[in-house]
């Protein structure tokens, strides 16, 4: 039978449970406002039954309080996090397409392409009337001039964004790595704690909290399993295993944790033609293998950064090759045949069989239209025999294939309606293109007479019938002279884009044709012509009556003549130039890209919104601190509490009954 002061035991217990579900929903109470704190809750059971001799056998003893648990849901954990990185995504793409939304956007109508497009046409209207009006001659090379510097600085405000979002990119890591050694060391306490038989209730929100914010950056997952005692599967350690993943490849492993690291590209390892020097790459610290920041999913921040600055839309070369050397890697019928879109760096990286080789200058070949039919890469490594024979036949690319209209691409972009228009234009200025015996375009007719004169494709010509014929075809200036080429790039290559030149490359061989002598050395074309350099040549600036209005065949028409400016009003809208369509349509062309991906962008974005607001109110009514809720919960505690208290009060009177009133 039970002490005859059991009931008093009872009593008490409900008394001390009651005082802690009371403190307890205090401090759910204090915390309503912590931002990621978990509504904690007392678990409790009823205690180990006492057996007496009685009939009924058993009697209880009261009321245990077993623990005190967070209330949270682990599969809305996983809801939110997969939400965040696909809301991450595609907000700081937004960010990013907005501004370039911006840059190609006509609000300021003084210095948006259009207007400046169109006052150049404008000006050469009026040139077309008095071609022999210095004052005319320099207001259409000012408005011209005008073009270029708007494609200057358009092209600056990319480069400002590319590097901007690559300093982000480093930032980013650094949070990675900080959130991972945090996470690290709270999984050290939390196991320290619990294996004392507590619960680290706060340190696991704290926890939370990190991989919370570790979600918008970057793919997460995060997994958590019990230690067990090998000897005793049985026994409850109190410890627990916890892992989190990104972008698939693990970041913590409970107390031990990886770290990131950011590698500036060399310049012989940049994709795309327009790339500043330095983007960064992702790598593993421990052992320098690449991270992979752009996995299929959505893969947060990280993921957009990568996409908006290195994003070609797939428009890379890529090829098959076909032949190897020691030093050089050949490729045939490339994805790209046309020189005017050729966008890759004249020193870069190939991806070869999963593997990087770098390069430092390339060579091609051209059919008789002027179509790229074979690359040679000149290798900064030498191929083992082995590796010549396992190359051929794979595929090849420059730098990575990044399926999304990025920075490269509008630079890519830009470049190709230039060298479009300013080739088309250079070749009604000048005419019928003839070179010298060093594959230099001939501008003077006292270097035709001196020397030796060759066609656009290296044929030597002797005839002089054949020569007057060329000459009277050339444009010349006010004075009866040979025109030299009106858009070329800026005489004094900036730094910045310098490792994209040949070394001895100058204005005068940046447009002009093949290499006479060396049919394999064609850089020298508009390739190397880009938004970033193109100009007015600086003689024509300063002197407007070099430029061109009529043919050396027309002059005898006098200084008034103007027949080549009827052929260059045709450039404006009539002559395909850019996408099957005019120079008038270029912007038309890029603003409805980058309007269409901001659009998309903008949608997404509005969608996860949405489902972030009802997964939250998901996961906090699990989680989530209610005050009302915790006002009832504060009421019923205290009348348990109270009833306990009139427990204690009974027994009480039936004791002072029992030893004081009850006597012999």
């Amino acid at each position: 039978m039970s002490s005859t002061f059991f009931g008093l035991t009872i009593a008490a217990s409900g008394l001390n449970t009651s005082q802690a579900q009371i403190n307890t929903t205090a401090n759910n109470i204090s915390n309503v406002n912590t931002d990621g704190y978990s509504r904690q809750v007392v678990n409790t059971v009823a205690s180990s039954a006492l057996r007496c001799y009685q009939s009924w056998g058993t009697t209880g003893t009261g009321v245990e309080a077993e623990s005190v648990t967070q209330r949270r849901d682990f599969y809305y954990d996983e809801k939110y996090w997969n939400n965040s990185a696909a809301l991450g995504f595609y907000e700081k793409k937004e960010y990013y397409m907005k501004q370039i939304e911006n840059y190609f956007n006509e609000t300021n109508l003084d210095t948006g392409f259009t207007t400046i497009y169109t006052k150049m046409f404008n000006a050469m209207s009026t040139l077309q009337g008095n071609p022999g009006d210095e004052t005319v001659r320099k207001q259409f090379t000012s408005t011209a001039k005008q073009l270029t510097e708007y494609f200057n600085q358009l092209a600056t405000k990319l480069d400002d964004l590319q590097n901007s979002i690559n300093d982000e990119i480093k930032t980013a890591v650094d949070d990675i790595n900080s959130i991972a050694e945090k996470v690290a060391i709270l999984n050290k306490q939390i196991n320290v704690i619990e294996q004392g038989g507590g619960r680290a209730n706060e340190l696991r929100d704290q926890r939370a909290v990190l991989v919370d914010k570790l979600s918008k950056i970057v793919d997460v997952k995060a997994t958590e399993a019990k230690v067990q005692n090998s000897n005793y599967p049985d026994m409850d350690t109190g410890a627990t295993y916890y892992q989190v993943y990104i972008n698939g490849q693990i970041l913590v492993d409970t107390y031990e944790h990886n770290t990131l690291t950011v590698q500036s590209r060399e310049l012989d390892q940049n994709h795309n033609q327009s790339d500043i020097d330095g983007l960064y790459e992702i790598v593993w610290t421990v052992d320098g293998n690449k991270f992979n920041a752009t996995p299929s999913g959505y893969g947060g921040e990280l993921k957009a950064m990568f996409e908006v600055r290195d994003g070609n839309n797939n428009e890379n070369l890529h090829a098959v090759v076909s032949g190897t050397t020691g030093d050089t890697i050949t490729i045939n019928n490339p994805t790209i045949t046309d020189i005017n879109e050729l966008n890759m760096p004249t020193r870069g990286s190939l991806d070869v069989n999963n593997k990087e080789y770098t390069y430092n200058g390339f060579s091609y070949n051209t059919d008789e239209n002027g179509k790229i039919t074979n690359i040679t890469f000149y290798l900064n490594q030498t191929l083992t025999l082995e590796e010549q024979g396992n190359l051929i036949s794979k595929k090849l690319q420059v730098g990575d294939d990044v399926d999304y209209m990025g920075i490269p691409y509008y630079h890519n972009q830009m470049n190709l309606f230039l060298r479009n228009f300013c080739e088309a234009f250079n070749k009604i200025e000048i005419g019928t293109e003839v070179y010298d015996a060093n594959g230099n375009a001939i501008t003077n007719i006292n270097e035709m007479i001196a020397g030796a004169v060759y066609d656009a494709a290296g044929t030597l010509i002797d005839d002089q019938e054949t020569l007057n014929s060329i000459i009277n075809q050339m444009g010349v200036d006010i004075n009866g002279d040979l025109m030299n080429a009106f858009f070329i790039a800026r005489d004094k290559i900036d730094l910045s884009v310098e490792h994209q030149m040949r070394d001895d490359v100058t204005s005068s061989t940046i447009y002009s044709g093949v290499d006479v002598n060396d049919s394999t050395k064609n850089y020298e074309s508009y390739y190397l012509l880009t938004a970033k350099n193109v100009t007015i040549a600086k003689k024509t600036d300063k002197d407007a009556g070099i430029f061109a209005t009529t043919t050396k065949g027309n002059y005898t028409d006098g200084v008034d003549a103007a027949h080549l400016v009827t052929d260059l009003q045709r450039l404006k809208g009539e002559t395909k130039l850019f996408r099957g369509g005019g120079g008038d349509s270029f912007l038309q062309c890029i603003y409805a890209d980058v309007t269409v991906d901001t659009q998309e962008c903008n949608i997404f974005t509005k969608n996860f919104t949405n489902i972030k607001t009802q997964i939250s109110e998901q996961r906090m009514s699990v989680s989530g601190v209610d005050e009302d809720e915790e006002a009832l919960d504060l009421m019923k505690f205290q009348n348990a509490y109270n009833l306990a208290s009139k427990c204690i009060s009974v027994f009480a009177e039936i004791y002072d009954r029992l030893i004081l009133q009850t006597g012999v």
